[in-house]
């Protein structure tokens, strides 16, 4: 794992909680450029902690490097760390494709919630800060396709943006795993999304989600 941060202190921070709970942080990095060197350097990274906001300008530079890596065809995963919980960031993260998540900062010192995000994206999932996700899970919005699901939909979409498989929502909302498997069929249905390959299916409908507030 590495960790990319141009604080000293946050990037220290944030490896000590990672490695208390038990994962390899293989490197450090201050700017993107060092990451790109790292990544290029160890071949051992399987998932990318990596702050938005990132010298030289202070703006998008972490997105601007997480869309790079996917369109060299990396399916590296990558956590993005921003400091607000903006809708539009988190679109043009999980925009990116699967295996990438959009946390605040504030999460770092919740280390099973960063655990568990690196976890996800490591294999293939997306993963949304609550704090976002409870802005945009309403079905008052006019436009949106989310004014056709059930309150319990609502909240099964809920938890796939926050990065839950289907045995994890099950166990949060005491369901049974094909109970879960059904309302995540009629989700797809409602939301019209085709039938895809599962993790981009799960993609598209947080996508679905967060673009619910535009």
């Amino acid at each position: 794992m590495l960790v990319v941060d141009d604080g000293l202190l946050i990037r220290e921070g944030i490896r000590q909680v990672l490695v208390a709970a038990g994962c390899d942080v293989v490197a450090v990095a201050g700017d993107v450029a060092e990451m790109m060197e790292t990544l290029t350097r160890e071949s051992d990274v399987d998932a990318v902690v990596l702050d938005i906001r990132m010298p030289p300008t202070h703006t998008d530079e972490g997105l601007k490097a997480l869309e790079d890596l996917r369109a060299s065809g990396s399916h590296l995963g990558v956590v993005l760390l921003s400091m607000y919980g903006s809708p539009t960031l988190a679109i043009r993260a999980t925009a990116a494709g699967a295996g990438t998540g959009y946390l605040l900062k504030d999460r770092v010192t919740d280390a099973d919630m960063l655990v568990r995000a690196v976890r996800t994206v490591m294999g293939g999932g997306t993963v949304v800060d609550p704090e976002v996700v409870a802005q945009l899970v309403s079905p008052a919005h006019p436009r949106s396709d989310l004014r056709r699901l059930t309150d319990r939909e609502r909240e099964v979409l809920r938890l796939m943006a926050e990065g839950s498989s289907n045995l994890g929502i099950a166990g949060r909302l005491v369901l049974s795993p094909k109970t879960v498997e059904s309302h995540v069929a009629a989700i797809m249905t409602k939301l019209r999304i085709e039938s895809v390959r599962e993790e981009h299916r799960r993609v598209l409908a947080v996508l679905r989600l967060l673009r619910a507030s535009e």
